[in-house]
């Protein structure tokens, strides 16, 4: 994942997003982002891919992320 934010910041802002999300669906470690795409795909019902473009999209402040 590319991630223009610190981690925490990009937590947070997904939690405001969508208030199901727990620290415990968002904990996340350099090296691990397959463990948490999958926790959320399964979570969110939705792909790995748009996982992972949702969390960049909040990254980078471009409003892509609903």
């Amino acid at each position: 994942m590319k991630l223009e934010k610190p981690w925490d910041r990009v937590k947070e802002t997904l939690k405001e997003i969508n208030v199901e999300l727990t620290d415990d669906d968002l904990m996340y470690q350099p090296g691990q982002e397959d463990q948490l795409l999958d926790r959320l795909g399964k979570k969110l019902k939705r792909t790995k891919a748009d996982i992972k473009a949702m969390i960049e999209s909040v990254s980078s402040n471009k409003g892509k992320a609903s």
